[in-house]
């Protein structure tokens, strides 16, 4: 896909530059050109969804929004500071943006945040998954999207108080999910025969999935030919100044760009353009691991989530996909091998036979930007500047309802 070149006019200035094209990023610059404005797309990369969006969990999971702040971390917290807890870790730092993050993060560790944080989550996921049904109504484009359901697998039973209660929270929503024995689960999917010690399983019927980098690459094309996109690969922008006209941007490789507003959906890399504009940032870094493998003789159809691992598996085609691993504060991208060696050995543990672990692709990890509260932060941050930004896990889920809201508040911001 040929890439803009920003140096042709000097003088020309875009309606609106959207930083970053990960799933995000497109989906805000498709619902701004749909609405007939005219869009720059900025990424660093040399492609789209490259970065956390590129081999992600791949679950549309647009029932299960719970945030990662709850009253069961005060627990892990010894665990996960002495890296005892497999799946999810932390690495302390002097930096005082870490401390308050994770100050504000533990603070949102009660039973009433998290209700709050978990249901204004859930309104955005159902934003989505409506504007993602009418993109598909409108473009079907292929993505290996389908709706098989997923199955959240506790093998502790003492959480089924806890999972009733935030079910029938979601309900008000319209949001169906069902209490399953053990054997019911395995009869709606065989698979779970190799789960052992099951307690119990919640069930969300309607829960989708799709591979998004699939499905960014599959839009950008769209966005190209039929809106007017203007993708700029390879531009690693490094300044923004408010002008009198709008912004200017300027990239490490001497490129600029002038645009009249700007969107910021650059995911963990936001964090750096806002500390340039003196904006504190609510992002820290969580990595997070993934593999790709061939279906195994016992390959799940429908989605699951070991909740005690804190895994994922999803049926993309005829490959596999696991997901997991939680690594607070981590800011580089570069697998660690023993990392990705605990993912594999988990994976193993939970379905013995859902893949061919044999036959595992290169181990991918990425960075997800998580605020304290779990929640994107979809906000006017200067005149002219809107943040679409935070979205942690759930940003495959959100992308779509957060590019709504994002080009809402460009075609009203000042």
């Amino acid at each position: 896909m040929p890439t803009a070149n920003p140096t042709t006019d000097p003088e020309r200035i875009v309606d609106v530059a959207v930083l970053g094209a990960g799933v995000v990023g497109i989906s805000t610059a498709y619902a701004l050109a749909r609405r007939g404005r005219q869009v720059a797309l900025i990424e660093r990369g040399q492609g789209p969804a490259l970065g956390a969006s590129f081999a992600n969990g791949a679950q549309l999971s647009y029932a299960y929004t719970d945030a990662m702040a709850a009253p069961a971390l005060w627990k892990q917290l010894p665990g996960m500071l002495l890296g005892r807890d497999a799946a999810f870790r932390t690495r302390a730092s002097a930096d005082p943006h870490y401390w308050r993050w994770g100050l504000a993060f533990l603070r949102n560790a009660t039973a009433h945040r998290l209700e709050r944080n978990t249901l204004a989550t859930l309104a955005l996921a159902l934003e989505s998954r409506a504007a993602m049904a009418e993109l598909l109504a409108r473009h079907p484009i292929a993505f290996d999207h389908t709706a098989p359901g997923k199955l959240h697998v506790y093998y502790d039973a003492a959480a089924l108080p806890k999972a009733r209660a935030m079910i029938a929270a979601k309900h008000q929503f319209g949001v169906r999910q069902n209490v399953l024995t053990p054997a019911q689960a395995i009869a709606i999917e065989p698979a779970l025969i190799a789960a052992r010690d099951m307690a119990f399983v919640v069930h969300s019927p309607e829960e989708e999935v799709g591979d998004p980098f699939k499905f960014s690459s599959q839009l950008l094309h769209l966005l190209c030919a039929e809106y007017g996109v203007e993708p700029y690969f390879d531009v690693a922008v490094h300044g923004l100044h408010r002008t009198p006209e709008g912004w200017h941007l300027q990239a490490a490789n001497g490129l600029h760009l002038r645009a009249k507003k700007i969107a910021l959906c650059a995911g963990i890399d936001s964090h750096g353009l806002l500390r340039q504009l003196g904006i504190r940032s609510p992002l820290m870094a969580v990595k997070g691991y993934s593999f790709t493998a061939p279906c195994g003789a016992q390959a799940p159809a429908a989605s699951i989530t070991d909740t005690a691992r804190k895994l994922v598996f999803c049926k993309l085609g005829n490959s596999i996909r696991v997901a997991g691993l939680a690594d607070l504060n981590h800011w580089d991208s570069t697998p660690d091998p023993q990392r990705f060696a605990q993912l594999l050995a988990m994976a193993q543990a939970s379905l013995p036979q859902a893949a061919e672990y044999a036959q595992v692709a290169s181990p991918w990890a990425g960075l997800r930007p998580v605020t304290p509260h779990s929640s994107p932060v979809i906000a006017r941050a200067q005149p002219g500047l809107v943040l679409n930004i935070g979205h942690g896990m759930l940003g495959w889920t959100l992308a779509m309802g957060s590019g709504e809201r994002a080009a809402r508040l460009v075609l009203h911001a000042p």
